[in-house]
């Protein structure tokens, strides 16, 4: 049973309007979490909330999680014992004219709830192209979700081939980084490999899943590296993910040459370990009634 309309509250209060002051709508000042909701509950939440909490700190945002939950919670109350998406944004809340930071800062909180999105391909995998847009580099901001996401913005509005699932992001210098709204990982000579990113694009809480408990599971040594088209040309298995998605495998690349990949068994058995821990729970996933 999924969700049936959306609800969105600001600092707790349904139906309240956000000041056209809030530095999150003048400067992009804040962050956001997309997570998915299942039968009311968050099950990723405690990872979502570290990287919430990791983003405030690097911003000097003074974050409530206390506050946060609370308002989370209520929201799932009135839109009832369903699954759907909940995506929340904190924002340094409302200032004057100018970058310059207020001196009493009082952070907004947004909560909205959303109807599940509809199903996509999983197993029998997805298209994804190769972007044009390149990613800043910006060790500051890099792996955080601030709410800066233009480049993604560009990156996604240049294809509207609805083959094409997703699109992979290059920095500057020609490293893929991630996609525009999952994370990559691709198998090569039998092991896990992800992109560096500590210059730029977000740390996915899918990813960390996967590089912290996952991938131990399968029996896949994990490596962080710096990642080239050519890299992922010849790559055994890819796949792309996140929170809501989960696990997709990449099945074609489409750039200045076509590569089709299996869905293979490295990429099944991440897929059947993470259905696990959803039936099963764990200390990490066990669905916190907030």
């Amino acid at each position: 049973m999924s969700i049936s309309r959306s609800f969105i509250s600001i600092n707790g209060v349904v139906g309240a309007q956000l000041s056209p002051l809030d530095r999150g709508f003048a400067y992009g000042d804040g962050l956001f979490e997309t997570c998915r909701v299942i039968a009311h509950q968050v099950p990723l939440w405690h990872l979502h909330e570290e990287r919430l909490a990791e983003g405030c700190r690097r911003l000097g945002i003074p974050l409530d999680s206390a506050r946060l939950k609370r308002y989370l919670f209520d929201l799932l109350q009135i839109a009832g014992q369903a699954d759907g998406v909940v995506k929340v944004i904190v924002t340094r809340g409302a200032g004057g004219r100018g970058y310059r930071q207020p001196e009493l800062i009082e952070p907004s909180y947004r909560v909205a709830v959303f109807p599940a999105a509809e199903p996509t391909a999983h197993s029998s995998g997805i298209a994804v192209r190769v972007c044009q847009q390149r990613l800043a580099l910006n060790p500051a901001l890099a792996g955080i979700k601030h709410l800066n996401r233009l480049e993604q913005v560009l990156a996604r509005a240049e294809w509207q081939d609805e083959q094409i699932a997703e699109g992979l992001l290059r920095d500057a210098a020609g490293n893929v980084i991630e996609a525009t709204a999952s994370n990559l990982m691709i198998i090569c000579q039998g092991e896990l490999r992800t992109p560096d990113l500590s210059c730029a694009g977000v740390a996915g809480v899918m990813r960390r899943l996967i590089i912290e408990r996952l991938a131990a599971r399968v029996g896949l040594r994990v490596r962080v590296v710096s990642m080239t088209l050519e890299d992922i040309y010849q790559a055994e298995e890819v796949f792309v993910c996140n929170s809501i998605n989960g696990i997709w495998p990449v099945v074609k690349l489409v750039d200045e040459k076509t590569v089709a990949y299996p869905v293979g068994p490295h990429t099944l058995s991440l897929q059947n370990a993470l259905a696990e821990e959803y039936l099963q729970g764990s200390d990490l996933l066990a669905g916190e009634q907030l």
